[in-house]
């Protein structure tokens, strides 16, 4: 088994996983392209290109940005943890606007027909859970930085009573 892990830089148990990812990507590829090849090939190569081209130079520039506002010392060049609770809701509103952006911007006609729901409060919910992301997580920062100040409050009073009691 060590030698196994030394060779191969992991338990047989991820080679057995990553093998299977792999079956499933491939049976996935396969009965996507039975139908129309040329077009799914298409959707691929322009949502690829789309990606590389346009949506990451653009959220690699927002995140940069999004750093500079939460710099620790204005000289230092490493940003503060605190934008991570910027990233995280965004990132995840994001990821909700991307799949659902259709029935969010309400662009589907036949949405009600094919599946006899209504089309209408998508653009309602998706701002209702991008707020409650945003509240929650500034409510974890908050929380985090109460605890982290938490002994610093405490070495702070300590001193000051070690001061008053010299006095």
């Amino acid at each position: 088994m060590t030698a196994f892990r030394r060779r191969y830089g992991a338990s047989p148990l991820h080679l057995l996983l990553v093998l299977a990812s792999f079956a499933l990507a491939a049976y996935a590829g396969v009965r996507l392209l039975k139908g129309e090849t040329l077009g799914v090939a298409l959707w691929f190569v322009g949502a690829a290109l789309l990606h590389d081209l346009v949506l990451l130079p653009l959220y690699g520039v927002t995140d940069r940005a999004a750093q500079r506002l939460f710099w620790e010392i204005p000289g230092e060049r490493s940003p503060r943890p605190s934008v991570n609770y910027v990233r995280v809701p965004v990132f995840v509103s994001g990821l909700l606007l991307l799949v659902w952006w259709p029935l969010i911007l309400g662009q589907v006609d036949h949405y009600t027909a094919y599946t006899g729901l209504p089309a209408d409060g998508f653009l309602e919910r998706w701002l209702l859970i991008t707020a409650a992301l945003f509240v929650a997580s500034a409510a974890v920062l908050l929380v985090r930085r109460l605890h982290e100040s938490a002994p610093r409050r405490r070495a702070a009073r300590r001193e000051r009573r070690a001061r008053e009691a010299a006095r």
